[in-house]
């Protein structure tokens, strides 16, 4: 009997071990909430000076918090995840340590710089093989004006309540940001004429287009090459394609290992603006912010919600494949930022075959009008 207890004592013990983790998986989103409240609370007080609170308190209790953010960030492994931790400790940074915190800028530079390189080798390999990879030109002609019309509604919705917005709150009056050194001062810019306008639209030279970053003139070129390539014979125009899918897969590995990079450039991103600018003006500019958050909730709730509804988008797998984009074009205030990401959550999604738009939910939409949407890799979609 005392021997088969002993075969049993390695079992039990693994058993507890998995029993006490279970426990710790569980506790440990209450205790971090738990002490982000009290810590939120706090802060709360000291600023209306309702009871004064030791700096030294306040201190401790934010870098806890912060300490359990990460730990919940290793246990999340999700880049979005990660993002919004380093925003928080990125704040915190900034705020104590200023004079270091304004030295990091260069960290979210390279990450937007890696980013650029990324645009234009994507935005030509995928639109050459979403147009030329198509046996049927009409399909691409109706998915170009769908996209129009599509951008054309939505945008002027969003353009009417922005304006709603802005002009009910009257946010942003009384607001004067302190100078920026590593500015240019604003120079008198030459008028545009409508000629102009029109010209800049067309590119002169890719390679030029590809060093300013004039991403429509990029698109305008890889349309009329795609359709020229669409044009070609079998023969001819089965290399391209093999070659811009290949360079479209490579460019995407691209993406994965430069998005890496992104808490970093996060946290950098916000130290920086937090460390130049302080808390104080981020607290002049909660109006603001507020009135900008107000209207994108109205915009999404009466707008892309319904859109999702009519097309018959699964919402809670989208908001999943739109997290990761959403988050560093919010964090980075460039949206140039999230195009690869954002097209290569597309792709996943379901919606390879148009996935040339640049617009998730465009992108989905389109994709459901065609009939090129996969529903079931939607449906089943996860954050990696």
């Amino acid at each position: 009997m005392a021997e088969a207890a002993d075969d049993f004592t390695p079992l039990t013990t693994h058993w507890q071990i998995l029993s006490f983790n279970e426990n710790s998986g569980r506790l440990f989103p209450i205790f971090l909430w738990t002490i982000i409240s009290i810590t939120l609370v706090m802060l709360v007080i000291q600023a209306n000076r309702i009871i004064e609170i030791s700096p030294v308190i306040l201190l401790t209790f934010r870098l806890i918090s912060i300490s359990l953010l990460v730990i919940h960030a290793f246990r999340k492994r999700s880049l979005t995840t990660w993002i919004l931790v380093c925003m928080v400790a990125g704040a915190e940074f900034g705020y104590d340590v200023p004079e270091v915190a304004k030295k990091l800028q260069v960290l979210s530079e390279i990450f937007l710089r890696l980013i650029k390189t990324i645009i234009a080798p994507l935005l030509f390999s995928t639109l050459v093989v979403g147009i030329a990879g198509h046996a049927d030109i009409r399909q691409i002609g109706r998915m170009g004006w769908k996209s129009l019309l599509y951008f054309e509604i939505v945008s002027t919705c969003a353009l009417f309540i922005g304006l709603l917005a802005i002009n009910i709150s009257h946010a942003g009056v009384g607001v004067v940001l302190p100078p920026n050194p590593d500015i240019a001062p604003i120079t008198t810019l030459k008028e545009q004429s409508t000629t102009d306008f029109i010209l800049h639209i067309f590119p002169e030279n890719f390679a030029r287009a590809i060093y300013e970053g004039q991403i429509l003139q990029m698109v305008i070129f890889s349309i009329i090459f795609a359709i020229a390539v669409a044009m070609v014979k079998e023969k001819f125009r089965s290399p391209m394609i093999r070659f811009c899918e290949s360079l479209a897969e490579t460019m995407f590995k691209f993406t994965n290992i430069v998005m890496y990079f992104a808490p970093v450039a996060v946290f950098a991103a916000i130290a920086y603006t937090v460390g130049h600018m302080g808390f104080d003006i981020l607290f002049n500019l909660f109006k603001l912010l507020a009135t900008l958050y107000v209207a994108l909730i109205v915009f999404l709730v009466f707008i892309l919600f319904p859109v999702a509804l009519i097309f018959k988008i699964p919402v809670i797998p989208f908001i999943k494949a739109v997290s990761e984009p959403a988050t560093i074009a919010f964090a980075t205030s460039n949206s140039e930022s999230a195009l690869p990401s954002a097209m290569e959550s597309m792709e996943k999604f379901g919606c390879t075959s148009v996935n040339v738009i640049g617009n998730c939910l465009a992108t989905c939409v389109i994709a459901r009008s065609e009939k090129e949407f996969d529903i079931q890799a939607a449906r089943n979609f996860k954050v990696e």
